[in-house]
């Protein structure tokens, strides 16, 4: 029987990318998962797909820069499965650019995805799993959070703010909750599609065209760290085309 049988995962950003990829993985394995992403349209033929294979979803159109949308997400988990195994937060954008181009717009627009879309998480499923007395967050970061290069400073700084941020949860969580970082490195989604400047989302296109790896392998990565025994906590997994520096 899988490790994931009957496991109750929430996921942000789950309407595409590694969200979609890891959706429809671990409901292949038994999880029964509660997507959470902008995209209604999306997020329902998601939900439809995993029921025709036998699995069992359910879904919420959330924005992460709400923090009442995250709350919801994680009622919906618990009123229709009766309780929360994982959140993992994977919702993110990267409207990288020079600092020289001041677009301070994009700049508030990573801070407020990246980094008070992982907080409002937490928010919403911590006091979840402390009544529960379990509970793994699973968050997404990046490579990007561990090297920073030319118009990469601010989402770096997101980045490594969730890194930052999930190394103190996992300190704070005592021994029944557990804390994952998952960074990856180039992967095959439309993250680039956030990016306003054109000449940047160009280049980021071509790299990923070239080494990029699929969404699936993240999500074998997450279903690793939510498959180990209980009193097992992966902390962090860095994973990333054997062709990126």
């Amino acid at each position: 029987m899988s490790k994931l049988k009957d496991k109750v995962v929430a996921i942000t950003g789950a309407s595409g990318g590694i969200g979609e990829a890891t959706a429809l993985l671990l409901a292949e394995r038994g999880a029964k998962v509660v997507l959470g992403a902008r995209r209604s349209d999306r997020l329902e033929s998601l939900t439809k797909r995993i029921a025709v294979a036998g699995g069992e979803a359910a879904y919420a159109v959330t924005d992460v820069t709400q923090r009442s949308d995250l709350s919801r997400l994680v009622t919906l988990a618990r009123e229709r499965f009766d309780k929360l195994d994982v959140l993992l937060s994977n919702a993110g954008i990267a409207p990288i650019s020079l600092l020289d181009e001041l677009r301070v717009e994009d700049w508030d627009a990573m801070i407020d995805v990246n980094v008070r879309g992982l907080l409002y998480g937490i928010a919403a499923a911590l006091p979840v799993f402390r009544s529960q007395g379990f509970g793994h967050f699973v968050n997404i970061a990046s490579v990007a959070g561990i090297v920073t290069t030319p118009t990469m400073a601010v989402y770096s700084a997101t980045k490594l703010a969730v890194r930052a941020v999930s190394e103190g949860l996992r300190q704070e969580a005592g021994p029944h909750l557990r804390v994952t970082i998952i960074s990856p490195g180039f992967v095959q989604t439309d993250l680039a599609n956030s990016m306003t400047n054109s000449q940047t989302r160009a280049q980021i296109a071509h790299k990923m065209s070239e080494i990029a790896i699929s969404p699936d392998a993240i999500a074998r990565a997450i279903a690793f760290a939510i498959e180990q025994p209980p009193e097992v906590d992966v902390n962090e997994m860095i994973v990333r085309p054997t062709a990126q520096s």
